[in-house]
């Protein structure tokens, strides 16, 4: 299966960009324009909308329509895992973990990685995926890492730009 990843470091501690990264609204904040996306509804893992952090069980449903070109596209995203389960990173590092259960992949699967290095961040973002199209994806699957690029390249910038002092 193909995968994608992404590695920045961040001049900021570990807690605030994992608290940046934990909610919607840095979902929001870090999905490019271009992406044109739009959040229906966010619900926690026992159904409340709205959660303040998106902890394991939350469910993201949104659309996307990147650069308008194509028709919208469903996403639904859940967070299957996420350590640790509280606000605070465990001895230097926390991640969550969310998967694509109603979208365009064939599978999709996101682990947000988070490395404390003094007063900075390792900020690590993979993707493992399988595009549509069964064969014929599967032979094109390598390419979609160039798509990939343009996205975790501004969604990595916006992360050090919200952080540079």
């Amino acid at each position: 299966m193909p995968t994608y990843r992404r590695t920045t470091r961040i001049s900021a501690p570990i807690d605030d960009v994992w608290a940046f990264h934990s909610t919607v609204d840095g979902l929001r904040e870090l999905t490019p324009e271009w992406m044109n996306m739009r959040i229906a509804s966010v619900e926690g893992p026992d159904g409340e909308p709205e959660p303040t952090v998106l902890s394991a069980g939350s469910r993201i449903r949104m659309s996307v329509a990147p650069f308008g070109v194509v028709p919208r596209q469903r996403w639904v995203s859940r967070i299957v895992e996420r350590n640790p389960d509280g606000d605070e990173p465990v001895e230097g590092s926390a991640y969550f973990v969310d998967d694509m259960v109603d979208g365009p992949f064939r599978r999709w699967k996101h682990t947000h990685a988070f490395y404390a290095d003094g007063d900075e961040t390792h900020l690590v973002d993979t993707v493992e995926y399988r595009l549509p199209f069964g064969p014929l994806g599967d032979a094109a699957g390598p390419l979609a890492k160039v798509g990939f690029e343009g996205m975790f390249r501004d969604r990595h910038g916006r992360t050090a730009d919200r952080f540079d002092n």
